[in-house]
């Protein structure tokens, strides 16, 4: 557009007759667009208010250029492409000039420290897409009037020292940096300025700005460090910023007090947790990026500690006690010992969190980015996925082999071999492990609770993930509940007798099936309606459902499977007494369990003692006729 006025105007220079061998003029307008010219013209009229450069073979502008030039108003130099250097004293001791342009000169690399003195009424100097290194001094301009300093698209600057603009203007500056290579900014780069706004925006290697950067200067008013890479804001200079931009400003994850911005009144940042100030804000707090604790209830913050450290303890304790007994590692322990493994995880998962919201608690605005995008997120996110899915994996795999040991009690050579549950718990660990990996490596956030990072429903492959999800655990619920109904029944079948154990493990898995509805439905309720894009809940109340419902299977599997149970009793108790203590009840157990071993081996026909203990679940299912 510049050059087509320009060229709209030598062709009405040339009309009303103005003489000049090479360059054209109008009026008080002196143009020179022509490759002949090698270097300023000579004989440009003195009373000229405008001058314009475009598309000439200049390679320096000479000191003192434009000397003499009282009545000039503004200088344009544009598409100079063979212009390396200006020398000192070329702008200089003109009192009415208020515009300088210098841009598209990219083998333009050196600008005199003295080129830019004594100009009262200067208001705008524009210097883009050259190769200069330094930032020109314009600390001897001293003009009478607010300036506006648009120095951008150098991208060989790469320091702004300090007192660069000290001398500038007597009044307000506006200084727009951006889309310069710049990487360093001093303390006191800024001082004796009254800054309007300061514009950072684009320079991507710039990190840092000190803390002492504002200091001796009054504002910024304005400030932008949009597209850069300052992770932190100094602690002084921020009391008079009416405006802050920050858009996709990605490692600035936290923000100084709020109490620092006492001006504020607009503000366009990168991430919704940092809109706390009641000031026009985006990205606004939505239902995925609510601004509160991560505990936004107190007495959530006091009962997750609780299940925590239940679910830890009787996961542990389960875990020590089955690994430690001097009784064989049957396919039920074993089996035992997975599913506390998983819901151990869980518990482990739950610590996180609550360690997370203590560290955070108040200021989580400031730490949410950390925690989301951060490596403890992550290991949350893994934890939760890997533990549910292995938790219900293992339930189904238990009931399975309770029905089916139930089902065939007098058909040994279709027992369910140690051997065989190795290879079905290998395949679950995988199985649970890869889905884990899943929402690290991107394929959906959703299944990393929506506390750690906003869920991803949006995405047709986040959606199918989803529903894979709920499918695969409504199928497990379902087999379970078969399972149940069907041991059920195998129990209260008149043809077989039952021994009490049976039954208490029918009444056992009818619990199981209450706790594993409790914990799943809600949690599988709302994630399809949130997958059919109609939520149901917010964020804020879902955080109800992980830490009331989500651990209930956590918390209490290890006392249905195990604690509850007369052969963890008796390993326990055994193992007290190897420390001196409850010798009595360890013998009570030791008595019992080899009175029924010895039973059974009478009721089968054997005599001779087993030659070690097992402790597998004992069934008296034997049909009416065999009885005797």
């Amino acid at each position: 557009m510049s050059l087509f006025f320009t060229c709209l105007i030598v062709f009405l220079g040339v009309c009303s007759g103005c003489q000049h061998p090479i360059c054209q003029c109008s009026g008080r307008v002196f143009i020179c667009l022509e490759s002949k010219v090698i270097q300023v013209p000579q004989d440009i009229p003195r009373n000229s208010t405008e001058l314009r450069f475009v598309l000439t073979k200049m390679r320096v502008i000479s000191s003192g250029a434009f000397s003499g030039f009282g009545e000039l108003e503004k200088i344009e130099i544009t598409q100079n492409d063979a212009l390396e250097v200006i020398q000192a004293n070329v702008f200089s001791d003109l009192p009415k000039l208020h515009e300088i342009r210098i841009e598209k000169a990219n083998n333009l690399v050196y600008i005199d420290q003295e080129a830019f003195q004594t100009l009262p009424n200067l208001r705008y100097l524009f210097i883009s897409n050259t190769g200069i290194k330094f930032l020109p001094a314009v600390n001897k301009i001293q003009s009478f009037h607010s300036v506006i300093l648009d120095i951008q698209d150098n991208i060989n600057i790469r320091k702004i020292e300090s007192n660069s603009f000290a001398g500038l203007s007597l009044e307000s500056v506006i200084i727009r940096l951006n889309k310069n290579g710049i990487r360093e900014i001093e303390n006191h780069a800024f001082n004796g300025t009254y800054l309007d706004e300061l514009n950072l925006s684009d320079n991507y290697n710039l990190e840092k700005l000190p803390n002492n950067v504002f200091e001796g200067a009054n504002g910024p008013l304005v400030l932008d460090i949009s597209r850069t890479r300052i992770s932190f804001l100094p602690i002084s200079g921020l009391e008079n910023i009416t405006k802050l931009r920050a858009r996709s400003a990605y490692n600035l994850k936290k923000l100084p007090a709020l109490e620092k911005f006492v001006a504020l009144i607009e503000a366009n940042l990168t991430y919704p947790s940092h809109c706390l100030v009641h000031v026009a804000c985006s990205p606004k707090p939505d239902a995925f990026n609510p601004c509160e604790d991560i505990m936004g209830y107190n007495f959530l913050r006091v009962l997750i500690w609780f299940i925590n450290i239940l679910a830890i303890t009787g996961n542990i304790v389960v875990l020590f006690i089955l690994t430690t007994s001097q009784y064989k590692l049957t396919v039920p322990r074993f089996l035992m010992c997975n599913l506390a493994c998983a819901d151990l995880c869980i518990g482990i998962y739950l610590l996180l969190i609550a360690i997370e919201d203590i560290k955070t608690k108040s200021q989580y605005y400031n730490h949410a980015i950390d925690w989301q995008t951060g490596s403890r997120c992550n290991t949350a996110g893994f934890l939760t996925v890997f533990a549910s899915e292995l938790s219900v994996y293992t339930l189904t795999v238990i009931t399975l082999e309770r029905w089916y040991t139930i089902a065939y009690a007098m058909q040994l050579d279709r027992k369910v071999r140690f051997r065989h549950a190795m290879v079905i718990m290998i395949f679950g660990w995988v199985f649970a492990f890869t889905m884990a990996l899943l929402p690290i490596f991107g394929v959906s956030s959703f299944t990393k609770v929506s506390i750690c990072l906003p869920m991803d429903i949006e995405t047709p492959i986040s959606q199918a993930y989803i529903i894979f999800l709920l499918v695969l655990n409504v199928l497990a619920f379902v087999i379970i509940c078969a399972c149940y109904i069907r041991i059920y029944f195998t129990v209260r079948n008149p043809n077989v007798i039952s021994s009490n154990s049976d039954t208490k493990i029918a009444k056992r898995m009818a619990i199981l099936i209450f706790t594993d509805f409790l914990c799943m439905a809600p949690i599988s309720f709302f994630a399809i309606s949130a997958s059919l894009k109609v939520p149901l809940i917010t964020v804020s109340n879902s955080k109800i459902l992980l830490v009331l419902f989500y651990p209930i299977n956590s918390c209490a599997n290890p006392f249905l499977y195990a604690i509850f149970t007369k052969n963890f009793r008796r390993d326990f108790f055994i193992l007290l007494s190897k420390f001196g203590c409850c010798e009595m009840q360890a013998q009570i157990y030791r008595t019992e369990t080899s009175s029924s071993v010895h039973n059974s081996h009478v009721r089968n026909g054997h005599y001779a003692p087993a030659p070690k203990i097992s402790d597998g679940t004992l069934y008296s299912l034997v049909p009416l006729n065999h009885s005797n």
